[in-house]
């Protein structure tokens, strides 16, 4: 995996060029004229811990794809099979596991049981932690933040190289309202419709489970990289990211998922997108 970050900072004593028409880290410390910003609509990320062993996890993948119906492109799923419940069984063909999700579980609050899902890693009132256990409290939350206004908007581009399998990701952003605190950036892959062994009630192994939303691995660190210790009204972010496709993953069937958030110990995010890897 490589990952390039390019992070240029202007302000009005002196300015580093940059592309023609990319936006860039700008005016963090200077006066901004007044102009008209595009709304964004809240984009919500939820991160379901999950596992093919884990025999009740079927009952959250359903869950989150009733909360798709309902919210539609606001809702970013992200299925990510870490711990115990993760280890492939002797008829997988593939092992969902990665060392990035192992670290976001450790990172974000290890769960007492299964299915457990962070909603826009925020701890919600009268919740111990980010962890929440447990399908039928995800729903009130969902419906909670997409109601919320974006403080910074996030787009993704991307440019997909078949023959080299490289992907380029480019993540814009600009400030809508000041922020404070310290500012990263994540960008995951994640892939769909793979078919593969899972436990489910009643029938125990299967090996025909479409696994959605599948958590593949990161183009930055899995706890994010840092773009700015704060950013004012008006400021934009340009960074841009490399990123290899393994041969056995499809993909017209993967995800470039990416998301603004706080970087200390609140770990909030901010605004996220999602984009097609291939067109």
């Amino acid at each position: 995996m490589k990952n390039i970050i390019y992070l240029f900072l202007f302000t009005f004593l002196f300015s580093i060029g940059c592309k023609e028409n990319m936006p860039v880290i700008d005016c963090l410390s200077c006066e901004e004229e007044e102009k008209e910003l595009e709304p964004q609509d809240r984009r919500v990320i939820i991160e379901e811990f999950t596992g093919v062993r884990c025999v009740n996890c079927p009952a959250g993948s359903a869950e989150i794809q009733s909360l798709l119906n309902t919210h539609g492109a606001q809702l970013i799923p992200i299925s990510i099979h870490a711990g115990f419940y993760a280890n492939s069984y002797p008829e997988s063909q593939y092992d969902f596991s990665t060392s990035e999700g192992d670290n976001l579980e450790t990172f974000l609050g290890l769960p007492e049981g299964y299915p457990t899902s962070v909603i826009n890693r925020k701890l919600f009132n009268n919740e111990p932690d980010l962890q929440l256990e447990g399908a039928t409290s995800w729903g009130g939350k969902v419906a909670q933040e997409v109601q919320n206004d974006a403080i910074i908007t996030l787009e993704i581009s991307t440019q997909w190289n078949s023959s080299t399998r490289n992907l380029t990701i480019g993540i814009a952003g600009e400030v809508l309202e000041a922020i404070n605190e310290e500012v990263r950036v994540t960008v995951m892959i994640t892939e769909n419709d793979i078919v593969d062994a899972q436990l489910v009630p009643t029938f125990g192994v299967i090996t025909d489970y479409v696994h959605k939303h599948v958590f593949r691995g990161t183009a930055t660190a899995y706890n994010g990289d840092v773009v700015a210790n704060s950013l004012n009204v008006g400021g934009l972010i340009d960074v841009e990211f490399t990123y290899s496709i393994p041969n056995d993953w499809v993909a017209e069937n993967c995800n470039v998922v990416a998301f603004f958030h706080n970087g200390t110990t609140n770990k909030e995010i901010l605004q996220a997108d999602e984009e097609h890897v291939t067109e």
